[in-house]
């Protein structure tokens, strides 16, 4: 099969190689999935898990990319919950070969099902934005409905769910970003938008939840503008200073078959949008990864042809 792989640390996006690597094994409780589309977080390449396996040990040639959709063509021993045909998306482990390849190996409980009238394309651009935006507004930052939060980078991948979910439920939005995101974050149902490149964040005032993707003096900057009793939540770095009275929480994303579920039912029903700027094919992805975010929402690789299975 053909897969975008990584064997030099040192050499960064430059190391990223198109090539020819074995099909995967289906190990128990695994399922095998023909890849349609593939996500990827520009500053995995960085990521221990990406060179090491659990136990520390070199894995390289690895193969990164941890969103996916695409249909199952093969179960492992004991798997139960999805069959052969069926199109599913979700996560790859985070220290397991990944999903920018024709086919990878999957824990079936990463996977949710995908109806067959859903973009595979839109639904790639989902599992780590949607679940991340998700665990960071109200399994961390507990956000409910008439409370105030201020969503940084809220054009981004996970900023752009983040600000849907939360208006959804009630919440007051601002959003925060480049200045030539402000329409996309106030059409997404941002209340009010600050360019962090030329506006103060002291005129926010209090928030009760502040949530995180940029890190650095952004993340410091923020931590004095959580009320007591409020929180920090950042997927950037752990804070280094706590909130007066509040909490700062720093997590990194788990994989939840149900919320995958709910979430998949939002985007079908239209509530919920994944912003896909560009899909660019697997030969491309090296460049795709060395590119600095000039548009909004996430770049999907097409790893390979057809809707279907």
């Amino acid at each position: 099969m053909r897969a975008i792989i990584v064997r030099d640390r040192d050499a960064g996006v430059d190391g990223l190689t198109l090539t020819d690597m074995p099909y995967p094994h289906a190990a128990e409780n695994d399922v095998i999935v023909r890849v349609h589309a593939a996500g990827f977080t520009p500053g995995e390449l960085d990521w221990p898990a990406t060179w090491t396996d659990r136990a520390g040990h070199d894995r390289t040639p690895s193969i990164p990319g941890h969103e996916l959709s695409g249909t199952v063509v093969e179960l492992g021993y004991g798997t139960t919950g999805l069959t052969v045909g069926q199109r599913v998306f979700g996560l790859t482990d985070w220290a397991r070969n990944g999903s920018l390849a024709e086919y990878t190996a999957v824990e079936a409980r990463n996977l949710a099902p995908l109806a067959a009238d859903m973009d595979l394309t839109v639904a790639a651009a989902l599992p780590i934005s949607g679940l991340t935006a998700w665990q960071g507004l109200f399994d961390h930052g507990r956000l409910t409905a008439g409370q105030t939060v201020l969503i940084h980078g809220a054009a981004g991948g996970v900023g752009s769910i983040a600000v849907q979910l939360a208006r959804e439920v009630g919440a007051r939005v601002i959003g925060t970003g480049r200045a030539e995101d402000r329409d996309v974050a106030l059409g997404l149902g941002a209340q009010t938008f600050l360019d962090l490149a030329a506006d103060d964040l002291r005129q926010v005032g209090e928030v009760d939840v502040v949530f995180d993707v940029i890190g650095g003096d952004i993340l410091e900057r923020s931590t004095r503008l959580v009320r007591p009793g409020g929180t920090l939540v950042t997927i950037a770095t752990p804070p280094t200073v706590q909130p007066t009275d509040g909490r700062a929480i720093f997590f990194v994303v788990e994989p939840d078959r149900a919320r995958l579920i709910d979430l998949a039912e939002r985007l079908r029903a239209g509530r919920l949008k994944p912003i896909v700027s560009e899909v660019r094919p697997l030969a491309e992805t090296a460049s795709a990864f060395a590119r600095r975010r000039r548009t909004p929402g996430k770049t999907i690789i097409q790893v390979t042809d057809g809707q279907g299975a």
